[in-house]
């Protein structure tokens, strides 16, 4: 029984290392098993520089096919559980066909990678960069170790942030105007808004701010959209009367946001919602949406 079990254990042990992980800052990242690790993070036109380690289990030589590292960018869709879709894609040949007799060690750089999508972990949708070492082999299945890292893309700051000015409207029962300073927010961002109560003729019970995220995946027929949550602000308890006035303060960093994403390679978008909800004595409930831009602010 010792000996069936030896035969399926691979005859190396293979490690990748980064040649700066004791100074480049760390992240964590969530993998398959919910487990929580800290992985290299990195931006976009960045060299990607470290070392394979291969070393033979109990000192015996294999044979192989080569020995290769990929940095793949990849997008996986839950529902498509098991495929792929690669949208960077880069080899590095470490080594020739051979025999392995001891521990071996390769060098591989990566220079200024473009890395246009940032890592994203949804609730259809994954959006990940790894490095990927294949040992290939005759007749068995090759032998393969991958390593995460996460890539963070920041921008300045928009020439253009055009405020928000909006209406909610009842005939003849309610008419609000609300604004917001502006239409595009860092994840650190505050919104500064405030609405005005025009026509009040039902009685309002309260108002809530909300922050949603609407994330789509797939197209056509087998679109499937997320929506969820992040935030309820409380903007008001009780009734208001015409004429009044409410100030809005908002502050985005307690919440776990991620930049908005247009269309990634025809795969998915994750887009950001401000929903003005109010509720009358009778609960019934009144919504204004309105999409805003979320960005990773470049810092001076």
């Amino acid at each position: 029984m010792d000996f069936l079990v030896g035969a399926f254990k691979p005859p190396c042990n293979v490690s990748i290392s980064f040649a700066d992980a004791r100074t480049r800052k760390q992240v964590p990242l969530k993998k398959d098993n919910g487990q929580t690790v800290m992985v290299p993070l990195f931006q976009s036109q960045e060299n990607i520089i470290g070392e394979v380690l291969v070393e033979p289990t109990q000192g015996k030589k294999f044979e192989h096919n080569g020995v290769k590292i990929e940095l793949l960018g990849q997008i996986e869709l839950y529902f498509d559980r098991g495929n792929f879709y690669d949208f960077t894609s880069l080899v590095r040949e470490l080594d020739v066909p051979g025999e392995l007799y001891e521990r071996k060690t390769y060098q591989f750089e990566f220079s200024t990678v473009e890395m246009p999508h940032e890592s994203y972990n949804g609730i259809n949708v994954r959006l990940r960069y790894i490095l990927k070492v294949t040992i290939g082999r005759n007749y068995i299945s090759n032998i393969v170790e991958c390593q995460d890292f996460v890539v963070r893309n920041y921008t300045p700051s928009p020439s253009i942030n055009n405020s928000i000015k909006m209406e909610v409207g009842i005939e003849d029962c309610l008419h609000i105007e609300f604004e917001y300073g502006k239409s595009k927010y860092h994840l650190k961002d505050v919104i500064i808004g405030k609405i005005y109560f025009l026509l009040v003729r039902i009685k309002i019970k309260n108002m809530e701010l909300e922050i949603r995220r609407r994330e789509s995946t797939g197209s056509g027929p087998n679109t499937y959209v997320e929506t969820e949550t992040l935030a309820k602000f409380e903007l008001m308890d009780g009734a208001p009367v015409r004429g009044e006035s409410i100030p809005i303060r908002l502050f985005l960093s307690p919440y776990e946001l991620t930049p908005t994403y247009r269309n990634i390679n025809n795969k998915f978008s994750v887009k950001y919602y401000l929903n003005l909800v109010f509720v009358d004595e009778e609960d019934r409930r009144y919504f204004k949406q309105q999409e805003i831009t979320v960005y990773r602010l470049l810092e001076s």
